[in-house]
């Protein structure tokens, strides 16, 4: 899954409802897996952090994980700032479909 500009209060909802719903898809009794590809997000203020942790804690609940791949510098600024880098498991490079 892509996400790009900003994850706000506004736009956060939105993620939230695709998050869940893509989480919702996989396979019963399968863990859940989802890479969601950072490189467009230019902005990610605590409201958005809130929404990627809650879909992280619910694809752990079924024994499965969510992945960010490729954020900016500021977003990975972020993430170390929270120390929610050592939460998520962030990849390198982004998201390959």
């Amino acid at each position: 899954m892509s996400v790009a500009g900003e994850i706000d209060l506004y736009t956060a909802p939105k993620l939230h409802s695709e998050l869940m719903t893509a989480l919702s898809a996989a396979t019963p009794g399968a863990p859940l897996h989802l890479v969601v590809d950072m490189t467009g997000v230019e902005f990610c203020d605590s409201t958005g952090m809130n929404v990627l942790l809650a879909a992280h804690r619910r694809a752990r609940e079924h024994g499965g994980d969510l992945q960010l791949a490729a954020p900016r510098s500021a977003i990975r600024k972020v993430l170390q700032v929270t120390g929610l880098e050592s939460v998520f498991t962030v990849l390198d490079s982004p998201a390959v479909s």
